[in-house]
Formats: C-alpha cells, sequence, structure tokens
C-alpha cells in the first residue's frame, strides 16, 4: 500500500514516490565540509557516524505516458555494493510498481539523472544466463549524452560508481534516447541540465497548469541539502553544484515548486518556506 504522503497530484499529473529500499553511508560524506555538530541534528548518525538514506524512484503519471525518474540499485547490486552500503531494499521498485497494478511493459520512458549505480541499477536486470537486458522493454532510456560517454568510460575518481557492462544493453537493444541539454521528454515533461554531482547531471520538471514539480536528484539529495553549503563530497565538481542549486532554489522558492529529493526518507515531496534568511523544507502533499 503506497501511503497518501507518497502521492501529489500536478495538475492534471500523478507523482508517486516508489521505494527501491535504503542504505547507509557516511554522514560526512554526504554533507561535505559542513561540520558534524550542524549536520548530525538534521540526520542522526549511528555508530560508524552512518545516516540512512533513501533510494528514491518517482513515478510520472500523464494522459500520455508513464515515466520512471530513476530505477534506484536494482536487484542485482552485487555482494560487495550491498555489504559495504548495507542496502535494505524493501520493497523494492519492481514490487512497489506491482503494488500499483503496473507491469515493466507499461513504463514509456525511464529518465535518469545520472548513471550511477544507485540511481540506474533497475535500469536493467539479469538473465538466468547472466546477461543483462533492459527491465522495462518497452521505455526509451532518456539520459544526456555526456553522462552516458562518462558512465562507458569513467574517470578514475568516479570508476566504482558505474557499471557500464550492466549499462551498455540499453544501447544494444535501441532503447537509448541521448540528450545534449535540457529537453522535453513527454508534455509536461521535461530534463534539465543542473550539472555539478556529474558535468551532466539532469534533473526532471513535471508541469500542469501552474503547478511544477522538480525532481532535484543528487542536486539536492536530501531536505537537509537545501542549504547552499551542503554539498556532497561524491560531486565531482561542488562549485558548479553551488552555483546550480542556487539558481534551482531561487526559482523553486519565487513559483512555489513542490521537490523531490533523492536521498530523503522522510520527506518525498516538499516545498521551500524562509526562515529568516534561510530556506526550510516542509512536506507537501498537493499541488
Amino acid at each position: 500500500m503506497i501511503p497518501a504522503s507518497d502521492r501529489l497530484a500536478i495538475g492534471a499529473i500523478e507523482i508517486v514516490r516508489l521505494l527501491d529500499g535504503t542504505f547507509k553511508v557516511d554522514g560526512g560524506a554526504m554533507f561535505g565540509v559542513v561540520p558534524r555538530t550542524l549536520w548530525a541534528s538534521r540526520a542522526a548518525p549511528d555508530r560508524e557516524n552512518r545516516i540512512a538514506l533513501a533510494l528514491n524512484c518517482y513515478l510520472v503519471r500523464t494522459a500520455e505516458a508513464t515515466i520512471l525518474l530513476d530505477t534506484g540499485v536494482g536487484p542485482d547490486a552485487g555482494r560487495r555494493y550491498a555489504d559495504f552500503y548495507s542496502f535494505d531494499r524493501r520493497p523494492g521498485l519492481l514490487a512497489a510498481l506491482d503494488g500499483l497494478g503496473i507491469g515493466p511493459e507499461a513504463i514509456d520512458a525511464v529518465v535518469n539523472s545520472h548513471l550511477h549505480f544507485d540511481h540506474c541499477g533497475g535500469d536493467t536486470v539479469k538473465t538466468a544466463e547472466g546477461t543483462w537486458v533492459p527491465a522495462f522493454p518497452r521505455a526509451r532510456y532518456v539520459v544526456q549524452r555526456g553522462e552516458w560517454e562518462q558512465a562507458l568510460h569513467p574517470v578514475e575518481r568516479d570508476r566504482p560508481s558505474y557499471r557500464p557492462a550492466a549499462l551498455k544493453p540499453l544501447a544494444e537493444a535501441g532503447r537509448l534516447d541521448l540528450l545534449d541539454g535540457d529537453a522535453p521528454v513527454a508534455p509536461g515533461v521535461e530534463a534539465v541540465l543542473v550539472a555539478g554531482h556529474t558535468a551532466f547531471h539532469q534533473g526532471v520538471k513535471v508541469s500542469s497548469g501552474e503547478a511544477i514539480f522538480f525532481y532535484a536528484a543528487d542536486a539536492i539529495p536530501t531536505a537537509a541539502h537545501v542549504d547552499l553549503d551542503y554539498i556532497m563530497s561524491f560531486d565531482l565538481f561542488p562549485a558548479a553544484t553551488f552555483e546550480a542549486k542556487k539558481a534551482l532554489l531561487a526559482r523553486a522558492e519565487a513559483e512555489r515548486w513542490v521537490l523531490g529529493f533523492s536521498h530523503d526518507l522522510r520527506i518525498p515531496f516538499g516545498r521551500l518556506r524562509r526562515a529568516g534568511k534561510r530556506l526550510e523544507v516542509v512536506a507537501a502533499s498537493g499541488p
């Protein structure tokens, strides 16, 4: 059962947060240069300094298309990743979709914010013979061209975050849709470049009437990261993240966007509220 807090109406468009599971990561890595004395009040760490994070995916249902935004870590992450990050894959993306009566063949498009394994691991599934095939056989897989090239030939610092062998079947099956910057995905759904976490990281803007939902992905991975200085140490270009996030938040505040976060467990949908000079996030459940 999908809780009401995980559903949102943006005009005539329905958006549902689907949880591929949870994982744990070092809190210092998630908040970069921000001291633990500040970030720990927002994300309580365990004895190993790890914080619990969500593997959020978003289902967007319009009159014309059924679209997934990111696919989590997927069922075949591998033992090394599973042990290191303490993945708990309940309920899992496919099970969550099944609970809505949606099978893999019903997905028209998958938009990957970027191709780190925890955002695209569910793009493909492994067959009994050990080969990879697209998990959503009818879907277009939408990603920035530069991100695709980086995923297949990653720089050394970012190499552990990519799994090229699991991604190549998307191109081989003819399901890949490569973008060069901002571009429409479907009526009311637009991919928007928000660089910094990777050079070609993208968010997704969903519009219906005056209402707007923006999936910020790893540009703003949790509600705590709306503070400009809260930038993950995983970001390849933190200065670019700062500038992109600053522009994005200014527009989101002015136009009353609802934001979606890639890794926030408690707040699937949030609106910005000014508290003095700071912005904070309040849970949103409607347009």
